[in-house]
């Protein structure tokens, strides 16, 4: 990527680090010498560890003590590792423990090292995951629990973006403003604030007791482009500035991969990065980040981006704003005209697209005029003149901060629509608003980021260990789909299966003489609700129901709406719009009740207990070839003289069916059934690969009809 791109994002981004430091619990005394020498995993995680002398109920598993052996080995050699372990095996643990004698072996080394003057190599271990949940599973429970079993010194810090902190010389200057600057609930919540500064312990949006609009939250958030470091009056007491002090010397570090994939490009480009320098890297979720990592070394830009720099400087329907605020009326035209060439650009994007499709992909450069480049840049010289004479150094900041915002949109629009990087694929997308509005969106990132990933990351980092419930595509082996992606090639593999009895716990249900989706699209749909209502009645409920899109979604739950009505039972949809955690709180508070879910409830949904007994797969979710950056992956693969359909939609398919499947069997005590409505994981040759990748378990083939007899095949998984 361009150094102006990674500029742009490091403007936007850069040292937006801080951290929650972990209450840790009373330790055990301190260890005797030889102990704290001859520390290995099983001290702590086997039958005799300092886990189990703890807590009187810790079961040993057999497969946490030999990841954590593979994960101890990698690190001590300097070893890249990709590891599987399936659900209840303990992988946080089994990263953990090991993380940290890694992280703390200095302290051994201290005792055996002749030479005080010796140089200390960096000793930190970086923790990413992509979900918030398992981040909090980490710094509120496992590290707390961990730090007082284990007799060696070690911190925790979770590293945020640094836009959850406030800025009390922001705020105080927004209180100042705010009758030209914000509108009647941004002003109401600025008063809440003031009450909440009373008694927050870290000024972090966490903290906050309401959620805060956007543009409020932007006009008092700390933010590097207006900081003004020790220069600041506020400094000494400065939320960002006392979390960061915290964060030096920190052993482990946890973060989410959007916040770790940011800072490796920053890294590549400018030699330095927002997050502490660290040793080994582990990542967590790892089957998610070629995506993540796609979208972070990519562009995107959007004209309600524009638009909102815009009217933070001079919004025309409201007459508010910077300008304005400080008397500067004058400059306002200039933002209305960026204003219009924002919004006849936004046209033109939209009639290139065409009517009637989401998304497309650019081939050509320019495919529209340019007009808005130029005037954003106008507008940043003019703000760093304005910044540049201003005698107070608070209007100063918020000048050049504007000016850097300006800056940054600028460039990477001109690169998008020059195309500037090459192997890149670039797209537009239109989305509709709840405000009615549409949004266009213009998008480019790597086709193949297996490259970028070796260089920025495995050649940099001396360990790095990736690990997952579902990251090979079958029972034995098949790491090489994940590796070949991220660049991992020549790593070290681990697989791992459950310590749950499937056999007992879970049941596959086959429906083999279902319609083709493919080939039979209309008889499926119509007779999916039907066979949906069967297996619904089965379980009584306490579903969920697997869908590959939303349309599919929408429209059988439309179809079934009444029958839901007539069996008193609640139909709770993803596409209704509720937010996901609120879906999952109700549905395990309804026991009579199907979640419909898409994309995001195949993966990282944790619903133990009697509230799910009942996964419904509707269809093998395969990526469907309509999006641009899949489009352009498959032609690469297919100009390498590859199958794209047995190279990638294969394995990527399987990976996503083992995810879905997993959300049944959550602990030892959990029961249920898996129904799969497709009969392609019968009818084809590809379908074979499908069943190898789940746990062994019963099976049982139910045809269409109530009154065939069923078949059992088990010979064929």
């Amino acid at each position: 990527m361009a150094v102006a791109l990674i500029a742009g994002r490091c403007h936007l981004l850069f040292d937006r680090a801080s951290v929650w430091i972990v209450s840790l619990p009373e330790k055990f005394p301190p260890a005797k010498e030889s102990q704290l020498l001859s520390l290995d995993v099983n001290q702590i995680l086997g039958p005799k560890g300092s886990i189990a002398r703890r807590l009187p109920n810790y079961e040993t598993r057999p497969q946490q003590l030999e990841l954590a052996e593979a994960v101890h080995r990698a690190l001590r050699e300097e070893k890249h590792l990709v590891a599987e372990a399936g659900t209840g095996v303990g992988k946080s643990f089994a990263y953990l423990v090991p993380a940290i004698l890694h992280a703390t072996a200095d302290q051994v080394e201290e005792r055996l090292s002749e030479d005080d003057n010796e140089e200390e190599p960096v000793r930190s271990v970086l923790i990413s995951t992509h979900t918030i949940s398992l981040q909090e599973q980490l710094i509120e429970k496992d590290l707390p629990l961990l730090n007082s079993v284990i007799p060696r010194e070690f911190s925790s810090v979770l590293v945020k973006g640094r836009g959850n902190y406030i800025s009390l010389r922001r705020y105080q200057t927004a209180l100042a403003r705010a009758v030209n600057l914000l509108g009647e609930t941004e002003f109401d919540q600025l008063q809440q604030i003031k009450s909440w500064l009373k008694e927050t312990p870290d000024g972090s949006l966490s903290s906050l007791p309401f959620r805060p609009l956007g543009s409020m939250w932007d006009e008092v958030a700390s933010d590097t482009s207006n900081c003004l470091g020790r220069k600041c009056k506020t400094y000494d007491e400065c939320y960002y500035y006392m979390a960061r002090r915290r964060i030096q010397g920190a052993q482990i570090l946890v973060v989410n991969h959007a916040l770790f994939f940011t800072d490796l490009a920053i890294r590549d480009e400018l030699g330095f990065g927002i997050i502490p320098n660290y040793s080994a890297a582990i990542l967590d979720e790892c089957h998610t980040i070629e995506s993540v990592a796609s979208s972070h070394l990519g562009i995107k830009i959007t004209n309600s981006q524009v638009e909102y720099t815009l009217n933070k400087l001079y919004n025309p329907h409201t007459g508010k704003g910077l300008f304005p605020a400080l008397g500067l009326d004058r400059f306002s035209e200039m933002v209305a005209k960026a204003h219009r060439g924002i919004d006849t650009m936004a046209f033109d994007l939209d009639e290139h697209m065409g009517p009637g499709v989401a998304n497309k992909r650019v081939t050509k450069k320019d495919v529209v005029p340019n007009l808005v480049s130029e005037l954003l840049a106008k507008l940043k010289e003019k703000l760093s003149e304005l910044g540049d004479t201003a005698e107070d150094a608070s209007r100063r900041q918020d000048f050049m901060s504007a000016a850097g915002r300006l800056e940054s949109l600028s460039n990477h629009i001109r690169s998008w629509l020059r195309q500037e990087e090459e192997d890149y694929v670039y797209w537009l997308e239109r989305v509709n608003t709840r405000r009615g509005t549409t949004r266009m969106e213009m998008h480019a990132a790597p086709i193949d980021i297996s490259g970028r990933m070796r260089e920025m990351l495995f050649q940099q980092v001396p360990s790095v260990i990736m690990t997952s419930a579902t990251v090979s595509t079958g029972r034995e082996g098949g790491f090489e789909f994940f590796q070949s992606r991220v660049g991992a090639a020549g790593s070290l593999t681990k697989q791992l299966g459950s310590p749950f009895n499937y056999q007992d716990q879970a049941e596959l249900v086959v429906v083999p003489d279902m319609p083709d989706p493919s080939s039979r699209r209309q008889e499926y749909d119509k007779l999916l609700p039907e066979m949906i209502k069967r297996y619904l009645l089965r379980t009584d409920g306490r579903a969920f129901v697997l869908f590959t899109s939303y349309g599919s979604l929408r429209a059988v739950a439309k179809q079934m709406h009444s029958w839901f009505v007539e069996q008193e039972m609640t139909l709770y949809s993803q596409a209704d719009g509720m937010p996901r955690g609120q879906l999952l709180e109700r549905f395990r508070k309804n026991p009579r009740s199907a979640l419909f879910g898409t994309d995001s409830f195949w993966q990282g949904v944790d619903v133990p207990g009697d509230a799910l007994q009942n996964v419904i797969i509707t269809k093998l979710p395969f990526s469907v070839p309509d999006h641009p950056l899949l489009q352009a992956r498959l032609d690469a693969i297919r100009n390498a003289g590859g199958n794209p359909f047995m190279d990638y939609q294969v394995p990527e398919a399987v990976i996503k069916l083992r995810q879905g499947f997993g959300r049944l069997i959550r602990t030892a005590h959990d029961s249920g059934i898996v129904v799969i409505l497709d009969s392609r994981i019968k009818t084809k040759r590809y379908g074979r690969l499908f069943l190898n990748g789940l746990p062994e378990t019963k099976m049982r083939w139910e045809t269409v009809r109530d009154d065939a007899e069923p078949v059992f095949e088990p010979d064929f998984v």
